[in-house]
């Protein structure tokens, strides 16, 4: 029974994991991940410190020691000086005295220089540990800097990726199906394309009935009275009459320039005409203008 609840436990743990990864906000990941290694360095920096404060502290114990070593050399020094100068003067009291000082200080010498040999093994450990100190500092703030990068590569990426989604998502509305709330471009053209088709048939429809055929034949009416109309007021204002432009056909085109042909062909027989066989075009009077009536 134990077992298939530890199983039921880690498959939930498994699936609200998963589903937690599927809709957790990857800007925020990304910034708590920033944010714990921020805080691995400042631990890190501080055991730093911690280790370099030790390595002087060590130093410093070091430097007195050897300050001491040096005080009761010259205290023995002077100490058997003294005895030797006594001894000499006679004075064996005095002489034994300064032999006894010279011995303590030769003793208390024998200790400090001991401990300075214990503090500068522990000086050196200290020195290569705060210099391994300094380098893994050095490291992690590398490894740091470049954790900044990749969250500015990846913060422009996760921005890249949502304006694809947004693009993606509106492409997709664009060529939705029918039925949803607003319209896409494709079904307003559809409902365009209907109503020009249904004005189309409309106007056919229109065009071949009755009523159209009349509307026809009365703008043809109206057409040749304004023709007829222009025409009078040419001939009042004395202008000569614009005769209206046809279309030459293909055909017709085709007859004249046989016609011409054969005009040309039958002026070569014929030869050049005398200048006394030649007649005088008739001159054709312009229209006098007309004046008109007082009454009107």
């Amino acid at each position: 029974m134990g077992k298939f609840f530890k199983k039921m436990w880690r498959y939930l743990t498994a699936a609200l994991t998963g589903k937690f990864e599927e809709l957790a906000d990857p800007k925020i990941q990304i910034e708590q991940a920033i944010d714990e290694a921020e805080k691995q360095h400042q631990m890190l920096t501080q055991q730093a410190a911690n280790v370099i404060a030790h390595q002087k502290d060590t130093e410093l114990q070091l430097n007195r020691a050897i300050e001491q070593v040096e005080k009761l050399s010259s205290s023995s020094r002077q100490a058997l000086l003294m005895a030797d100068q006594a001894t000499k003067a006679g004075n064996q009291a005095d002489a034994q005295k300064y032999e006894q000082a010279a011995q303590a200080f030769a003793q208390r010498l024998i200790v400090a220089e001991q401990e300075v040999e214990s503090l500068k093994a522990i000086h050196l450990q200290a020195t290569d540990a705060a210099g391994q100190a300094k380098r893994a500092v050095q490291n992690n703030r590398m490894a740091l800097e470049k954790k900044y990068t990749e969250k500015t590569k990846l913060l422009s990426q996760l921005d890249q990726a949502k304006m694809q989604e947004r693009m993606s998502t509106a492409m997709a509305s664009m060529s939705a199906t029918v039925g949803d709330e607003i319209p896409t471009l494709d079904e307003v053209r559809r409902k365009i394309e209907q109503r020009y088709a249904r004005a189309l048939g409309a106007a056919e429809l229109h065009a071949d009935s009755v009523e159209g055929k009349m509307l026809e034949v009365e703008q043809a009416s109206i057409d040749l009275e304004a023709t007829a109309r222009l025409d009078e007021i040419r001939t009042q204002l004395g202008l000569q009459t614009v005769l209206p432009q046809t279309e030459i056909t293909a055909p017709e085109a085709a007859a004249v320039s046989t016609a011409s042909g054969a005009g040309e062909a039958a002026a070569v027989t014929a030869g050049p005409e005398t200048p006394a066989e030649t007649q005088p075009a008739a001159t054709v009077p312009e229209p006098q203008a007309q004046p008109e009536a007082e009454g009107n």
